[in-house]
């Protein structure tokens, strides 16, 4: 069965970035060819040359860049295990020898008039990609800790957002209202509310799998139902590969929350929440659906902090490979969520 991931496994902001990761690769990609267009500027005469030292130096930057992100992909899983100084050091050592084996391959074509013996070209090469190199991992770890910031403030908003005054008391007053009628389901209900808050405060794990979220979802649901009564219906769609899949924890009950106080609460004969949980091959999606009132002027206000506390946690895990989208119209209110596939094997 897969486990939690802590966050101490990717501790910040000494973390090397996740070469398997788009985002990743993307920015790498961006980078690397804006350095070579100010180099190619740096080295022409004038505004044609600009073109022809570009080609060259993309001649010999492509097969170094290709190169090196396949065996930074494989490496992947030895990089996450050793400290952040000794993988930069070998990330810079393989990136030197990719370039210095490349160049002395196709040394004929990027320097037909070299003098043989003169290892100046050779130098140049290998300080150049050693430069490049190192920019591109200082943008990371400067990226990462300023991505750790938001973490760190998005965790402050979680658990301010979860555990809300009204919602804590609404909890206690709906298992006090029938505590003496049906004291059976008054104790489920506080186990229930005992289990939602331990989870709440537990700040260790970055991804869960996805059948513990759903348990605690329905338990949060659970003690709104009881307060609600047959005004909140809900339908649960799941229909995924494996319960296994890990996401965010906390990433469903902000998003009925949101639907119940600012959807089918203010609504006099209540509504019904969709809930579905799908999968493809490699994505996970999530999808909450709920009335609204027709009322457009405040609805859904107070949802702001935790629809952008759920944006900042799914940047900073996922970077560009996952998708938030809400719709909204005069009757209904729409999230969808679109997440990587991940798997605890791959972690």
């Amino acid at each position: 069965m897969s486990k939690a991931r802590s966050i101490k496994q990717n501790a910040y902001p000494d973390a090397l970035p996740n070469f398997r990761n788009l985002g990743v690769t993307l920015r790498i990609l961006l980078l690397s060819n804006g350095l070579a267009l100010l180099k190619a500027f740096v080295d022409a005469n004038d505004w044609s040359d600009v073109l022809l030292k570009l080609m060259q130096i993309a001649a010999l930057m492509s097969p170094v860049l290709f190169v090196s992100m396949l065996l930074l992909w494989l490496a992947q899983p030895w990089l996450m295990r050793i400290t952040y100084f000794a993988g930069a050091v070998a990330i810079n050592l393989l990136v030197i020898v990719i370039t210095l084996v490349v160049y002395l391959m196709g040394r004929a074509l990027f320097q037909p008039f070299a003098v043989a013996g003169n290892y100046f070209d050779l130098f140049r090469c290998a300080l150049i990609s050693l430069i490049v190199c190192g920019i591109l991992l200082i943008y990371f770890r400067l990226r990462a800790r300023e991505l750790s910031r938001a973490l760190h403030d998005a965790r402050l908003q979680v658990l301010r957002a979860r555990i809300r005054p009204h919602f804590l008391f609404n909890s206690i007053n709906a298992v006090l209202s029938i505590v003496r009628a049906q004291p059976k389901e008054a104790e489920t209900a506080l186990e229930d509310m005992s289990d939602l808050f331990r989870m709440a405060m537990a700040e260790t794990r970055d991804l869960v799998p996805l059948d513990q979220e759903i348990k605690l979802t329905k338990q949060y649901l659970a003690l709104e139902q009881l307060r609600m009564g047959q005004r909140l219906v809900v339908d649960w769609d799941v229909n995924v590969a494996s319960m296994n899949v890990l996401i965010p924890p906390l990433l469903l009950q902000p998003l009925l929350e949101n639907a119940v106080y600012h959807g089918i609460e203010p609504l006099s004969q209540g509504g019904r929440i969709k809930i579905q949980v799908s999968s493809s091959a490699k994505e996970l999606q999530l999808v909450v659906e709920n009335p609204c009132p027709s009322v457009t002027g405040e609805r859904h206000s107070g949802s702001k902090m935790a629809l952008q506390n759920i944006r900042e946690r799914l940047e900073l895990l996922f970077d560009v490979e996952a998708r938030y989208q809400v719709e909204c119209t005069e009757e209904s209110y729409r999230v969808e969520i679109t997440l990587p596939w991940v798997a605890e094997e791959i972690l």
